[in-house]
């Protein structure tokens, strides 16, 4: 199963995100939406699971939990927008997590921790970027895709 990862969106929609989603089969977005209007528009795609971020009390996107726990393909998900507020439970497989804005990939005992980083860095320093978790088996892997302005998106860690 391939399951695209994004955060930080802020109400922007960046088109390459269509582009480096092509294939998902699902979508978990880890806060500051911005908009219910990206949920709409993530859902032309595959169906969307979202938490709030500490942005989203603004928008019409301030009634999403604050965390979500979910099983795909025999894989535990523990969907939250930051990190420090994180309770995952003793079996979770994978930790999802934004706020930071800095794409990370990191294994932590057992449990994979990735953030997506912002996928609407229009108007950020940072660069663009989206995350791909493939569930294989029950085991994850995770890879950063940069959403670059030019070309297709590059994929890599």
């Amino acid at each position: 199963m391939l399951v695209g990862l994004i955060s930080d969106t802020h109400g922007y929609v960046n088109a390459r995100i269509l582009d480096a989603f092509e294939g998902v089969q699902a979508i978990l977005h880890a806060g500051d939406v911005g908009s219910s209007t990206v949920l709409e528009r993530l859902r032309c795609l595959a169906s969307v699971s979202a938490v709030r971020g500490n942005m989203d009390s603004r928008h019409d996107t301030a009634s999403l939990p604050t965390h979500l726990d979910l099983r795909l393909e025999g894989c535990r998900i523990h969907l939250v927008h930051r990190l420090e507020d994180a309770r995952p439970g003793p079996d979770t497989d994978v930790v999802v997590f934004g706020h930071t804005h800095r794409p990370a990939v990191e294994r932590r005992d057992r449990v994979l921790y990735v953030n997506p980083g912002t996928a609407a860095a229009r108007g950020f320093r940072e660069e663009a970027t989206v995350a791909l978790l493939r569930v294989e088996g029950g085991r994850p892997h995770a890879e950063v895709v940069a959403l670059g302005a030019v070309g297709p998106p590059r994929r890599g860690p």
